[in-house]
């Protein structure tokens, strides 16, 4: 295991740390780069203010820890210090935010909470009668801005972005939505924040080496949208869209279960974040209106089917968008990862499978043979779908809380229909993987 020791503090203070994120002052000594504009007029509580440094916290250490020097190339021991407004409130959290830090990213954390001696930033709250949704600048979050603003509400949307491909979609699309519904009723906020890389002048060195999994980021996202949803009010919810086949993400391979597949939106990690929301007395609500639909069924039954379509190539749902420009083909959606396959397959369900994508996995066989990385999803999915469904697996990569695990096999069940639907327009070589 690997052990990094994380202090996060004002940056003009004196103390051996590796990493010293002054999140609400300075940033010129600060080993993390961000906007500080993100809150800009808003007034979040001191409690929100708390979690969104945590989330900033765990996000950087999690990337600048590498898990190739850890004994099972996995799993890494972290300890972060993080002061807040009052240590014994996030003491009493502790138990079930190191719950869901640890299924979230499969690493062994530890917290310790000091006293925050900064005042924050004074700043009006806005009052204004908002919805808050995280949008990533994928097709799952452009489609639930378009429902709720559909149904006639105010929306702030919440982006992060450490790239420059996500920060180009997630303008275009938040611009394109207040072509439509009026710059009046939708504003976009977005979190840039990333470690500060080998650059003059922080205050401490970083590790050379970096990790590329960021198993934490959607911790990091949900603190900004509860942080921004609290300056709204103390009840306002957080919108997270999600398909539920993707929030429950059955591994394809048995290899690949636990935090080796992301637990991004997985309903456990959903429910310990409202419970440590709860238990820190912050009253927001997190709540994905399809976390019981497949993919495909939330574009088949989205408030503006026409307008979704018209977006959706502009939208990114790859795990890895900037791979491509490597092979000299267009940067954007790849078109052999994981989620990938799903977003083919959901547009198919609706019949609009028209997107570019850097690979064709129905066509090109590059992908099926055995030596090739990039085919590596299509295989496993390919030989996934030839086996029939069990309501165990939906349990391999976390139980499901709430008694709901029926609800969320019949998702899985309803997902895998979609991805086969959509594989029987392949190529021979792969149609003949299929069952029928």
């Amino acid at each position: 295991m690997t052990s990094l020791q994380v202090r996060t503090e004002p940056a003009q203070a004196d103390a051996g740390a590796d990493l010293l994120l002054d999140w609400f002052g300075r940033t010129d000594a600060s080993t993390v780069r961000y906007e500080p504009g993100f809150l800009t007029g808003l007034a979040p509580t001191a409690v929100s203010r708390d979690l969104l440094r945590l989330g900033a916290s765990v996000y950087c250490t999690d990337k600048l820890v590498s898990r190739n020097t850890t004994a099972d190339l996995w799993t890494r021991q972290l300890s972060l210090q993080v002061p807040v407004s009052n240590p014994a409130l996030w003491d009493a959290a502790k138990p079930e935010l190191v719950a869901a830090l640890s299924f979230l990213s499969g690493d062994r954390w530890e917290l310790d909470f000091v006293a925050d001696t900064n005042e924050p930033p004074e700043a009006d709250a806005l009052g204004a009668d908002c919805g808050v949704s995280l949008f990533s600048g994928g097709l799952d979050s452009l489609a639930g801005a378009i429902d709720q603003l559909e149904a006639g509400r105010e929306l702030v949307l919440v982006g992060h972005h450490d790239s420059g491909l996500t920060d180009k979609q997630q303008k275009l699309l938040g611009a394109a939505l207040k072509d439509r519904y009026g710059s009046e009723r939708v504003e976009l906020r977005r979190l840039y924040l990333r470690p500060g890389g080998q650059r003059k002048g922080p205050a401490r060195p970083l590790p050379a080496s970096v990790e590329n999994t960021t198993r934490s980021r959607s911790f990091l996202f949900f603190a900004a949208g509860v942080a921004v949803a609290d300056a709204l009010g103390d009840t306002v919810p957080l919108m997270v869209p999600e398909n539920g086949f993707i929030g429950i993400n059955v591994p394809l391979t048995a290899a690949r279960a636990g935090s080796l597949c992301t637990r991004t939106t997985h309903p456990l990690f959903m429910h310990r974040v409202s419970n440590v929301l709860a238990q820190v007395g912050l009253r927001h609500t997190i709540e994905n209106p399809y976390r019981l639909m497949t993919k495909g069924e939330e574009l088949d039954e989205s408030a503006n089917q026409s307008f979704l379509l018209k977006l959706a190539p502009q939208t990114i749902s790859c795990s890895h968008p900037e791979a491509p420009r490597w092979a000299k083909r267009a940067q954007g959606n790849c078109g052999y990862c994981y989620p990938c396959l799903i977003r083919r397959a959901s547009l198919h369900h609706v019949g609009a499978d028209q997107d570019a994508y850097a690979w064709d996995a129905l066509h090109e066989s590059e992908l099926l043979a055995p030596s090739s990385a990039r085919g590596r999803s299509l295989r496993a999915l390919t030989a996934s779908l030839a086996r029939e469904e069990r309501v165990e697996d939906v349990l391999v990569n976390g139980r499901i809380p709430n008694g709901e695990t029926t609800k969320f096999f019949d998702v899985y069940r309803r997902g895998r229909t979609e991805l086969r639907e959509w594989l029987r327009g392949a190529g021979p070589e792969l149609r003949r993987r299929l069952v029928n």
